[in-house]
């Protein structure tokens, strides 16, 4: 069928702006822009309207997701690689996350009917059913465990909080509870206001770490033992004798899992009203990202040194400065556990519904359904958070083993499925070939050398002792 203008085929009692294309159709007879208004028509004649973003609303979701605990890691990044590998490996990390994010804006605009990430392996790997199955199983897998993560967190800032006042596992149930109360809204548009909360709460708690930690007269502790067991706090341009490629890797892991948040953008891409705008977004996120990934680790570490932990909270030598800080972790903890929620949630959900009127109508089975299913996610989440036993070694597994993916491998593939045929036309075009061959590279030196040293910090944190399995002891900081 062929995309047909109102003004060129008018139907009666249709409004003006009304485009005649099947929003189904196949992307190779429908131009992308009639597509993505006859998808924005489609969606808004439902009960439950899906694409209502504007792009201010996206970025504000977007700096959501980012803005999180995540950052208040990349202090003991640094202290691990040094000034100068610390630093480049931020600096490259972001401007590799800018290319591909634009790679991957591009590839959706010209593939609009996009949902999330699975369908972008669907068409990346030539309309593979085989890569859509898989890439689901690893969205579920990865936002699955990185939900865990943040109920896990959740719990670790009431037992800090309140000193350990009650068993771990119950901090953990009433995280859980809470999250998934919160994930119920079923549009990202509704989730986008919560995030305006999470970016501000996590900046605040920053902002006081960065003051605490620069008031104090010396920091609590660091892996190495307690003030000044290790001397006195000092920083230094490259690794300290000793250092592990091991660590030096998991470090690096450490700051390309907080580059790469990809694995979401399809689906905030495909709620809003104008996808054409996302680089609007992304360039709201990428201004505050180098920001707040670069600066304030690079305070915490010029103050913490050889101290710093993960997160930099645990390095305060005042109590109290502790506590302040790391209590407005809650809010992004519970709210960045909410958007991951969602997306898992919708790509359950329409498999389940397909195209039934339950999928877009306020009907009982339809939120019931959507209900039982956000109640699983988190359900499950909650397990992996009790019987994992570090759950930072297996976010450095997820970062080597999906993240090589989500964020280099897929969109080195995207790009040589737009431009196969012109891969060398011009100075630019060439550029941007060998750009995206070292994308390519690096997703796949973190999904083998960086995998390697994933399960190699796990099997070494198995051999140490490990929390028991639905344990009640103090996950305090």
């Amino acid at each position: 069928m062929s995309a047909v203008p109102y003004d060129e085929k008018k139907q009666a009692g249709e409004e003006p702006g009304y485009v005649a294309v099947d929003p189904h159709s196949s992307d190779s007879d429908v131009a992308p822009e009639y597509l993505i208004t006859a998808l924005v028509q489609e969606d808004h004649s439902h009960d439950i309207k899906l694409r209502t973003m504007s792009w201010q609303k996206a970025a504000w979701l977007l700096a959501g997701d980012q803005v999180c605990l995540a950052i208040m890691a990349q202090t003991w990044s640094l202290s691990v690689l040094g000034w100068v590998p610390g630093l480049i490996t931020m600096v490259f990390a972001g401007i590799l996350f800018w290319i591909t994010s634009m790679t991957m804006h591009k590839f959706i605009m010209k593939h609009p009917q996009i949902k999330d990430i699975c369908d972008f392996g669907y068409y990346a790997f030539g309309k593979s059913r085989i890569a859509y199955e898989f890439t689901g199983f690893m969205l579920l897998a990865n936002n699955i465990l990185l939900i865990g993560f943040h109920v896990l967190t959740g719990a670790k800032v009431l037992n800090t909080l309140s000193d350990h006042s009650l068993c771990t596992v119950v901090f953990s149930v009433i995280a859980t509870l809470m999250g998934i109360i919160m994930s119920l809204p079923r549009t990202l548009n509704h989730v986008s206001f919560m995030s305006m909360f999470s970016a501000a709460a996590m900046g605040i708690a920053i902002l006081l770490f960065l003051v605490f930690a620069g008031i104090e007269d010396a920091p609590l502790y660091g892996y190495n033992g307690d003030y000044p067991t290790d001397g006195k706090v000092y920083t230094y341009a490259f690794p300290l004798p000793g250092t592990t490629w091991v660590g030096c890797m998991n470090a690096v892991l450490n700051i390309t899992f907080l580059w790469v948040p990809q694995i979401l953008f399809p689906t905030f891409i495909a709620e809003m009203e104008r996808p054409q705008d996302f680089p609007k977004s992304l360039a709201v996120l990428t201004a505050i990202s180098a920001f707040l990934f670069i600066v304030p680790p690079a305070i915490g570490f010029r103050y913490l040194g050889q101290y710093s932990t993960a997160p930099a909270f645990g390095s305060l030598g005042v109590v109290s400065y502790k506590k302040a800080s790391f209590a407005f972790v809650i809010v992004p903890t519970l709210v960045i556990g909410v958007i991951y929620a969602n997306v898992s949630a919708k790509f359950i959900y329409f498999r389940i519904m397909g195209k039934s009127r339950h999928a877009h109508s306020n009907t009982v089975i339809g939120w019931g359904a959507w209900a039982a299913v956000m109640a699983g996610i988190w359900a499950i989440a909650f397990i992996f958070s009790e019987v994992v036993p570090s759950m930072g070694d297996f976010l450095s597994l997820l970062g080597a083993a999906f993240d090589s993916f989500f964020g280099f491998i897929f969109f080195a593939v995207a790009y040589y499925d737009m431009y196969r045929k012109n891969l060398f036309g011009g100075v630019a075009r060439s550029i941007k070939t060998v750009i995206h061959a070292f994308v390519m590279m690096v997703g796949l030196f973190l999904l083998g050398p960086g995998l390697y040293a994933a399960v190699e910090a796990i099997i070494a944190d198995y051999s140490g002792g490990t929390r028991p399995a639905f344990s009640c002891a103090n996950l305090s900081i």
